[in-house]
């Protein structure tokens, strides 16, 4: 499989517009890889409704609100009660300024008293109309308010939106009742203000509101006639809600405007911000679908581009340079993959040309001595092949088992002493002297310490084989402010300049030509991949003194691990 190039830098496809807001169109296609997606938001305004949950969600959640706001005032009305109650006051007042009047032209004196007379000098509110009684609730007089008709008969301002929800109300009221139609109730003023003498005859002023069939107020308002201590008479005063109604009309009628104005704006707005999350939301998905589809069917060999939408402030912005992220580091883990996999079978390679030259010629050779050697030469490449396998499958594992493994905390100077004391019998075996130089106070760190152990396990071996009698190899570590070194040293031949920038790579070995074979060159690849996963470092470099000529031979070999604590 042939790698495509690398994903160009960030700063290559940054949005060419500055500011705190991005559109989904903000952002600037990188090459014609994308070609798909600019089709796809062809003929797409600021947000398309029909192929966006998203953001259909977000303009009914905020229309929800709204709504129930309105309905919330529009169920309370408090301007209704508010009216009300200020009609029944005034007409309580008005009903105690007649009787005050009757009781002014009764206490005069005087025979053969009309109570019509002054009920008809006296100016009454419109909708009003006044009754007098007698204590045995006779009606005496009467009079309606000036301009009555005239007030009731106009129509008064158009309340569009009003007399709509009226009429759905209606029809829903209807159907819920069957179809039957809706029963009104012929409004009696006089019985109506007769109901409220009770209360009058026993001396208060009495009031009483009541409702039609169609919901409509009616207020009556009593107050008795005294003269003497005596109760002559009572004034009624009546009135229906018609101009409350059509107050309350107006208000509900300006709400409603106020409303469609609001859910107007509140859906210009959340179009807006939708714009803002779906539309980006829906490139990044488009992309990655794209990247998907062309996977599965091995077309077109250039790489998939995720939008840059870097300069965002948001949540989205962060998404974006996530899965840039992780698309560059999912095309880099794949170019190490495919290099890995030609270094593997570059390796395997060289044993199995010698394995099949030893078992071609094996069949053509006469001489004892000769078979042997060839039979040493396969057995020697099939050990190369066996710890070959072993260690190209350790080192396949090794990204998946440092994912897998729970970190922890355990005492760093612990493992390495405990590692020391046990490679320490090795080096005596060979002649080693081995030096251990560790603080007194522990060092604690985070990580998987059976992996570290792998690497200051490799690192001391392989000192420890780049040795011969009489050398020596010392471990030993220091904290550093935030982070820890474990130094391994030895006196050995010391590291070729040029191999110091390779001894890492995978594969490769710089040892003697007698130990050609028996190492598969994985192992300081190993290490330092252990290493940074844990957030470290490692180096390699020769041991000089201070001024010594930089062409001259090193005392040895030193290799620095640093941790983070």
């Amino acid at each position: 499989m042939t790698s495509a190039p690398r994903i160009g830098s960030l700063e290559a496809y940054r949005p060419k517009r500055s500011g705190d807001v991005l559109l989904g169109e903000d952002w600037v296609s990188p090459d014609a890889t994308v070609e798909r997606l600019k089709e796809g938001r062809g003929g797409r305004s600021i947000v398309a409704l029909n192929r966006s949950p998203l953001a259909r969600k977000i303009i009914v959640f905020n229309l929800m609100a709204l709504v129930m706001l309105v309905v919330g005032v529009l169920f309370m009305n408090p301007f209704r009660d508010s009216l009300a109650l200020q009609r029944q006051y005034a007409m309580a007042r008005q009903a105690e300024l007649v009787a005050t009047v009757y009781e002014a032209r009764l206490g005069a004196g005087g025979t053969g008293f009309d109570f019509r007379d002054p009920l008809a000098t006296m100016n009454v509110d419109p909708v009003v109309e006044v009754f007098i009684f007698d204590p045995a609730g006779a009606l005496l007089a009467s009079k309606v308010g000036q301009g009555t008709d005239t007030l009731i008969d106009d129509p008064g301002r158009p309340t569009i939106l009003t007399d709509f929800l009226e009429n759905v109300w209606n029809a829903v009221t209807v159907l819920l009742r069957q179809g039957s139609p809706i029963r009104t109730e012929t409004i009696d003023a006089v019985a109506k203000a007769r109901g409220a003498l009770t209360g009058a005859l026993n001396g208060t002023t009495t009031t009483r509101t009541t409702r039609d069939s169609e919901g409509s107020l009616f207020f009556s308002v009593a107050t008795p006639i005294t003269v003497g201590g005596d109760i002559v008479g009572v004034v009624a005063l009546s009135s229906t809600s018609v101009q409350i109604d059509r107050l309350v009309r107006y208000e509900r009628e300006q709400i409603l405007q106020i409303f469609l104005f609001a859910v107007v704006v509140s859906i210009g707005l959340s179009l807006m911000l939708a714009s803002t999350i779906s539309n980006p939301l829906s490139d990044l998905a488009a992309a990655a679908e794209l990247g998907r589809d062309r996977d599965a069917r091995r077309v077109a060999p250039s790489r998939v581009r995720i939008p840059d939408l870097a300069a965002r402030p948001d949540e989205i912005g962060r998404l974006s340079v996530a899965m840039r992220g992780m698309v560059s580091a999912l095309y880099d883990r794949i170019d190490a993959n495919e290099q890995f996999a030609a270094d593997v079978a570059h390796e395997i390679k060289n044993p199995l040309a010698s394995l099949r030259s030893a078992v071609g010629s094996l069949r053509f050779v006469k001489k004892e001595d000769q078979r042997e050697k060839l039979l040493d030469v396969i057995e020697h490449d099939v050990r190369r092949l066996d710890r070959l396998v072993s260690d190209i499958s350790n080192a396949s594992r090794l990204d998946s088992e440092l994912v897998k493994e729970e970190e922890e905390e355990f005492n760093l100077l612990k493992t390495l002493s405990n590692l020391c004391q046990y490679l320490s019998q090795q080096a005596g075996e060979k002649g080693v002297d081995f030096i251990i130089d560790l603080p007194s106070d522990p060092i604690v760190i985070h990580g998987l310490e059976a992996r570290l152990a792998q690497v200051f396990v490799n690192l001391v071996t392989n000192a420890i084989s780049f040795c011969e009698e009489g050398d020596a190899v010392r471990v030993w570590a220091r904290r550093r402010e935030n982070r820890v070194l474990v130094v391994v040293e030895d006196t050995g031949p010391g590291i070729p300049e040029q191999a110091l920038t390779k001894v890492f790579k995978r594969f490769y070995s710089e040892r003697p030509q007698a130990e050609f074979g028996k190492h598969s060159g994985l192992g300081l690849a190993i290490s330092k991949q252990i290493v940074e996963a844990h957030g470290g470092v490692i180096w390699a470099e020769n041991i000089r003194p201070t001024a010594a000529d930089p062409a001259s031979d090193p005392l040895g070999a030193r290799f620095v691990v640093g941790l983070p604590v």
